[in-house]
């Protein structure tokens, strides 16, 4: 095996698990309702999951363990490219919002200033803003 094996390999799981968790998110009410099944099945192919893949892990989704990004700057850009998604996806109003906080909870955002959180987001997304953009306006939101 080579050492880009091994890279390659690392990284699908990564993608596997960070996809498994977000499932494991839309799933935290019991179901996954059609705007989340969309959202999901974009998600994976962004991710490069395959479909037998991404059958399993809707079967067995509580097998692959959370990893949620340790530093800010990680959760802000994996917040960036899902708000990105949700935006491309025109998954729109409340349905938006509630994904999307359900998932920033999921990436280690505090629930107590999630909404805030995802509003400044998908008001960026939706902006056009560059990733760089992004991370440095969501950090001055705090300040």
């Amino acid at each position: 095996m080579s050492i880009s094996d091994l890279f390659d390999s690392g990284f699908k799981k990564r993608n596997e698990d960070h996809f498994a968790s977000i499932v494991r998110v839309a799933m935290d009410d019991g179901i996954i309702t059609d705007d989340e099944k969309a959202f999901l099945d974009r998600l994976a192919r962004n991710l490069d999951i395959g479909k037998e893949d991404y059958e399993l892990i809707l079967k067995d989704y509580q097998s692959h363990p959370i990893n949620p990004p340790t530093s800010y700057d990680r959760r802000l850009e994996r917040l960036y490219d899902l708000a990105r998604m949700v935006h491309v996806d025109h998954i729109q109003g409340d349905k938006e919002e509630i994904l999307l906080k359900k998932i920033a909870i999921g990436l280690g955002f505090r629930t107590d200033n999630v909404k805030y959180v995802v509003d400044k987001a998908l008001t960026l997304v939706a902006d056009g803003v560059d990733i760089d953009t992004f991370i440095d306006e969501m950090k001055n939101m705090n300040r």
